[in-house]
């Protein structure tokens, strides 16, 4: 395979059609269809799928995708570091983080970061266990905070443990079964809650079948980013399984209300997540120090708010 055989496939799934493509690309229509087809070629399997809309891909191509993804996406983080150690550019750093903490640490950790390395520049996203997985795969994130558990995280991935932290039941303030006393009691209600696929087996184990609650399938709405789950918690009257520090924080304490059930929440665990065998750039191992020492001041702290948060979290690292 070779390099620009890679971009060729790539451009094509980024634009949508060949055409597109080349044009992103600066090439001639003709040049990127002969790197598609010697690409299929060489690999003696059908990569794409031509059809009056655009371009589609076979379970091959979107293998093949993935991984030229991950290609171009490291090639492009070397080659920023090699011109950042000539003096030509700032690094770059892309980091997912999960809500609580974005909501919490990052915003200081940003600060303190930005006055020590201004040049650096920073890519954030939210992180939830729905896309943290995929952004990593594609190499778009050089690292995600996330409550992947690390005994279930795919080979690919390697997990450095952060912090334990308590888990609870929520509903909106005010709703109807807000008093409840059961799991079983909320069984007919809808829920929201972010997961992978992967994940999903284990997660209705955790929340739902080891108190012997069984809930249909149809009843869970998968959420990818945190603003979509409080919104449908707060006003489409749906339950949700969440990190209870969430509920600590000013902007929710008056808006979600953990559950004071007979059934217990496990704590979970969020972990420093990378691709195996990738290498972090120096600026991204910076901005892990700055997030971690954030969090340990905040843990310290003596204000009651704080306490709220911190009395039910437990630092690892």
């Amino acid at each position: 395979m070779k390099l620009h055989q890679l971009q060729a496939l790539v451009a094509s799934a980024d634009s949508g059609s060949i055409r597109a493509a080349a044009r992103h690309l600066g090439l001639s229509q003709a040049a990127v269809t002969r790197a598609l087809r010697e690409l299929e070629q060489e690999q003696a399997l059908p990569l794409l799928i031509r059809t009056p809309t655009g371009l589609g891909f076979t379970p091959y191509g979107k293998t093949l995708l993935a991984h030229a993804r991950l290609v171009l996406n490291q090639l492009q983080q070397a080659q920023g570091e090699m011109a950042a150690l000539r003096g030509r550019t700032a690094d770059l750093v892309k980091a997912a983080i999960t809500p609580w903490l974005m909501l919490t640490v990052l915003p200081p950790a940003v600060m303190a970061f930005r006055s020590k390395v201004p040049a650096v520049r920073l890519e954030l996203s939210e992180s939830l266990m729905a896309n943290a997985q995929s952004q990593l795969r594609e190499g778009t994130m050089d690292f995600a905070i996330t409550p992947l558990p690390a005994s279930s995280a795919p080979q690919e991935f390697h997990c450095e443990p952060l912090l334990e932290y308590e888990t609870a039941y929520m509903v909106r303030r005010g709703h109807p079964l807000a008093h409840s006393t059961s799991l079983h009691q909320l069984l007919e209600q809808d829920w929201v809650m972010s997961y992978t696929q992967e994940s999903f087996d284990a997660l209705l184990d955790a929340v739902f079948h080891r108190h012997g609650a069984r809930l249909p399938r149809q009843r869970i709405i998968q959420a990818h980013s945190f603003g979509m789950l409080q919104a449908l918690v707060e006003s489409a009257e749906m339950c949700t399984w969440c990190p209870r520090p969430i509920a600590a924080l000013p902007q929710f304490a008056s808006r979600v209300q953990p559950l004071a059930l007979r059934e217990s929440c496990q704590p979970a665990q969020l972990n420093i997540v990378t691709r195996r065998n990738s290498i972090l750039s120096a600026a991204a191992h910076a901005f892990i120090d700055t997030l971690v020492r954030t969090l340990r001041q905040q843990a310290r702290s003596s204000r009651p708010e704080d306490r709220q948060i911190y009395d039910r979290v437990r630092l690892l690292m």
